[in-house]
């Protein structure tokens, strides 16, 4: 189905927030609103990044859940697939046409094995991790029950504290399970240091990836001594990237936000202590809202609230201005500070999300603006995917 097809007898303002050809001021608030302009300078960037730094990139879909958007990080970026985080978020990047798909998470349920184990049968490359020796068994099982191959990666903790395995004995004995296991194939490491994304410091962030760079080495040490290659060796977020791209031991990254760089990450430092959304990538995600309400002195509400947006990591930022600022919000509004009262009724503000990924999660399209107009929407394919 193409864009036009999909968009046929939708109704604007009922069924999504804008058509293509329309007017920016016409689209309806809230709303996502990307810039294309800046969304492709920061595919093209890191495509450039990761081709000088020797390794490839493979975009992490949980952050945008499109189809859309990781077709157009292939086509401009030269990523290799997309990684994600459940299993019905895989699919839908599968039944898209996305043909390599890595689930960065254990898959344990049964029910949700047996839907991975069918997955290559959409036409995608389908890779899982791994951290249990017994889930090794279930996903063989899942395999030959269908006639697939699964592709596991052992998942190292090396650093965030939540799935993984901590030493190199751990990371042979299951890398030498699966690769002995029907219907399954070591594929090699994923190494992602969560944890320490948002640190601002530059220093403290590579203090900590020195780390997980130390045991990733000597687990691929290990393995090799044993006849086990990795085809991936995976980690790097928009966070990270540089210090496992530089490595010379990582050769996939799994970057998802810098493609449209919420406040959060904006805020961390480069090497010369300067803000990432400044030298590094640009805005180009915006949650677009409305001014519609001014009764009182000094404080304009919006029509962006909790529902639109996700808090976990601080409000939102207006773009572009620095004489109002977004301090508050309840279910349906938010609260502009307007000390010189120069906002008036449907006044349109581009808000920055604290947060890009949870953010997304709340909407059904992207509204995509070039030069002022609707050039695209764009469905969030995996919204909800949550299985």
């Amino acid at each position: 189905m193409d864009a036009t097809t999909r968009l046929e007898g939708l109704e604007v303002g009922y069924d999504v927030p804008a058509l293509p050809g329309m007017d920016e001021t016409e689209i309806q608030t809230p709303c996502l609103v990307l810039d294309l302009d800046a969304l492709e300078r920061n595919i093209i960037k890191m495509g450039e990044q990761a081709k000088s730094m020797g390794v490839r990139h493979r975009v992490h879909g949980k952050m945008h859940k499109s189809v859309d958007v990781a077709k157009l990080q292939e086509r401009l970026g030269g990523a290799v697939g997309v990684c994600c985080q459940k299993v019905s978020e895989a699919e839908a990047f599968a039944r898209g046409g996305i043909k390599d798909v890595l689930i960065s998470n254990q898959v344990r349920d049964p029910l949700k094995i047996d839907r991975l184990a069918r997955m290559p049968k959409l036409g995608a490359r389908t890779i899982c991790c791994v951290d249990d020796a017994a889930n090794i068994a279930d996903l063989s099982q899942a395999a030959v029950r269908h006639g697939t191959m699964v592709e596991c990666l052992v998942e190292i903790d090396c650093g965030a504290g939540r799935c993984g395995v901590s030493t190199t004995k751990d990371v042979v004995a299951l890398a030498q399970g699966i690769a002995a296991a029907k219907g399954l194939k070591f594929a090699g490491l994923q190494a992602y240091q969560g944890a320490m994304q948002h640190l601002p410091a530059y220093a403290d962030r590579k203090a900590k990836i020195d780390i997980a760079v130390a045991m990733v080495r000597e687990a691929v040490d290990a393995l090799k001594a044993t006849g086990l290659e990795c085809d991936i060796i995976g980690g790097g977020g928009t966070g990270s990237y540089q210090f496992e791209g530089q490595s010379g031991l990582y050769n996939e990254l799994q970057c998802g936000s810098y493609a449209f760089m919420d406040a959060d990450y904006g805020r961390i430092l480069d090497a010369d202590g300067k803000r990432i959304d400044e030298t590094g990538f640009e805005n180009a995600l915006f949650l677009l809202t409305s001014v519609m309400s001014h009764v009182k002195e000094g404080k304009a509400i919006c029509d962006a609230g909790l529902k639109v947006q996700s808090m976990d990591s601080g409000l939102p930022v207006v773009f572009g201005r620095d004489d109002v600022r977004y301090v508050a919000c309840s279910d349906e509004h938010g609260e502009i500070a307007d000390p010189e009262n120069v906002l008036a009724i449907n006044d349109r503000l581009r808000l920055v999300p604290g947060h890009c990924d949870p953010t997304c999660n709340l909407h059904d399209w992207y509204v995509g603006v070039r030069g002022g107009k609707v050039e695209c929407l764009w469905p969030v394919s995996a919204r909800g995917k949550a299985f």
